[in-house]
């Protein structure tokens, strides 16, 4: 095929695409927040006519969403910037334009940074300011190159739209919503109270209309999203002051809506309130992801978590006094500076003593501009890889045992999508396990009894009692 062909064929695709029918491609990296804001960008790109897809191939617009808790973050966004690159001077050629765009936290820590080396970037975009993205993009169509990082997160909440409810029916029964961003909380290894800024709690009114739209749409259960969700706080309806445990109580009265869940949580913000929740709300799900980092008093000193072990412990075990049959999640990190054996000896103790029935563990890694990545004393590569193999087999073993209590009961299963086999449905435990049933393509969406059979590696089995 020649130049000129090429030119004439994709002039051709784009008369027939029309201008209100561009396509864009989200590659979405790290947390639970960042599927969310991919979604609600794709949201307010719709209203330019972008469509979304799931063909890099396709897209007239690539945006990488990314994230800078791990070590080497931003390397990995450099380095898929230049496959990128190669491909936009790769389309340039066959006359079909591209645009790149760079959104989440690292494009808010790197900023100017990523358009000095990345020149094919043609806008930047942070976490808090994604409704002003169809704006940069129009920007950048004139030919100027747009970091946009200043923000109050106040209008990001204010002035993303909510989805139509077609688009929420397509994308599935579950849906997060996110309630608060930032964090006060500034662990001394720990990146996001500086690419999400400090702590901002989304109003009820927001939040409830929100909850109500997507329950309109189809969805059955929803996840609070925030970096520290529960610190969340609103002004009731009377003007009093509320904590999350009161939103989980209101949002509970959604007509439709059958599961409540949230994520992530600090130990110092668990209060009463939020306990109460969990002994009264059935419909908040026995599950708790509730990071504590470290077992050593003098390690979790260090991290600035501001809370001791027993204590932690304590806090768990009035969680499991109110709701026994809860579920505990967590986030453990190996080689902090000055982790000795018997630190690492405290983490395996306390671990022993919580028992997990699900948790992440990482090798401690230096975040540039964190208090962290200034403390002398770093451990050795070695030492961090050995301690992590150790911890995640301790942590494997209390997973395995727990899918493995499992086996017999009998639950409600929320089926979400198609299963790997012909007449086999995905449904979702309350402890947020995977579980592969027998049952219909349109029953997707209903919540049905089953009984435990086997368990797999990441999933479970069951089979149906009754509808």
């Amino acid at each position: 095929m020649t130049q000129d062909t090429a030119l004439l064929q994709a002039q051709d695709t784009n008369i027939r695409k029309g201008s209100n029918s561009r396509k864009v491609f989200i590659k979405t990296y790290g947390c639970q927040m960042n599927v969310y804001d991919s979604v609600r960008m794709s949201d307010a790109l719709a209203k330019d006519g972008y469509e979304p897809t799931e063909d890099m191939e396709e897209a007239d617009l690539v945006l990488l969403n990314t994230c800078h808790i791990r070590e080497k973050a931003a390397e990995k966004v450099y380095s898929a910037l230049g496959r990128l690159r190669d491909m936009k001077k790769q389309r340039a050629g066959e006359g079909r334009d591209m645009m790149i765009g760079v959104t989440g936290c690292v494009a808010q820590a790197e900023g100017e940074e990523i358009l000095r080396r990345a020149p094919a970037v043609d806008v930047v975009i942070g976490p808090q300011t994604y409704h002003r993205l169809p704006e940069a993009l129009r920007r950048a169509k004139g030919g100027e190159r747009v970091v946009d990082t200043e923000y109050a997160i106040e209008d990001k909440f204010e002035h993303l739209p909510l989805a139509e409810k077609a688009k929420i029916r397509k994308r599935g029964v579950t849906a997060f919503l996110t309630v608060q961003e930032g964090c006060d909380k500034f662990c001394t290894f720990c990146v996001v109270p500086y690419t999400r800024g400090s702590e901002v709690s989304r109003p009820v009114h927001q939040i409830v209309e929100e909850a109500e739209k997507l329950v309109d749409g189809g969805v059955r259960e929803i996840t609070l999203l925030g970096q520290n969700v529960n610190a969340w706080h609103g002004e009731g309806p009377r003007g009093e002051e509320w904590s999350l445990g009161d939103l989980l109580y209101r949002l509970a009265e959604i007509p439709g809506l059958a599961r409540l869940r949230y994520t992530t949580s600090h130990p110092r913000d668990m209060d009463d309130r939020l306990i109460d929740a969990h002994r009264n709300l059935r419909m908040l799900m026995p599950y708790l992801h509730l990071p504590v980092q470290a077992g050593s008093n003098r390690i979790l000193k260090a991290m600035n978590r501001r809370h001791t072990a027993s204590e932690y412990v304590a806090l768990i075990e009035r969680i499991r006094a109110a709701r026994p049959d809860i579920a505990i999640s967590g986030d453990f990190i190996v080689g902090f500076p000055g982790e000795t054996d018997a630190d690492f000896e405290d983490t395996l103790r306390l671990v022993e003593e919580v028992r997990y029935a699900q948790a992440f563990s990482f090798k401690y890694s230096t975040r540039p501009g964190t208090p962290g990545a200034e403390l002398k004393d770093q451990v050795p590569e070695e030492v961090k890889a050995r301690r992590l193999e150790k911890l995640q087999a301790l942590l494997l073993k209390q997973q395995q045992e727990f899918a493995e209590s499992c086996v017999g009961k009998v639950i409600d299963l929320l089926l979400e999508k198609p299963g790997r086999m012909p007449g086999q449905l995905i449904g979702r435990s309350p402890w947020l396990q995977s579980v592969n049933v027998d049952a219909k393509a349109s029953q997707i969406g209903d919540i049905i009894r089953v009984r435990i059979t086997g368990i797999s590696t990441n999933s479970l089995f069951a089979e149906v009692v009754s509808n």
